[in-house]
């Protein structure tokens, strides 16, 4: 994971890339260098409503472009403002399914100015494999994209 961060801080880094390019590539590199990363993406909060739009991804097509806070394990986040890891999504009551395939998920907030503003949204097609430095990895890059933002 070290290596990762590494990369992952040299994209971020970068000073000829926009924003959006950016948040594309670490889709990107998480999604090509963990092989249980099936889906990678960024919900951001919509102005001042009350859901979150979704921004650069890698992986399937999602009818999730939007959701409301509270729906689903992103809206929850927002609303929480807390890293939420979902072993196994279909023990979840409030879960928004974007895939038959994702078995789990790990979503893990994006502060500015001490205001969570968005998330990055990783789901898995294996049950139960994010670990703590998944964790800790994913909780870097969100405080490393909030100074982006």
């Amino acid at each position: 994971m070290n290596e990762l961060k590494k990369r992952a801080g040299l994209i971020l880094d970068a000073p000829d890339a926009d924003t959006n390019s950016k948040l594309l590539k670490i889709c990107q590199l998480l999604d090509q260098e963990v092989d249980y990363y099936n889906w990678t993406g960024f919900y951001f909060r919509n102005g001042e409503k009350e859901e979150l739009i979704l921004g650069p991804y890698v992986g399937a097509e999602t009818d999730h472009t939007i959701i409301p806070f509270g729906k689903g394990i992103c809206g929850q986040v927002a609303v929480s403002g807390e890293t939420f890891v979902v072993p196994d999504v279909h023990a979840q009551d409030n879960y928004l399914s974007c895939s038959i395939d994702t078995k789990s998920e790990i979503v893990v907030p994006i502060f500015k100015d001490g205001k969570n503003i968005g998330q990055i949204d990783i789901d898995s097609h294996k049950i139960d494999p994010f670990t703590k430095a998944d964790e800790e990895l994913l909780q870097w890059i969100c405080q490393e994209v909030g100074k982006l933002l």
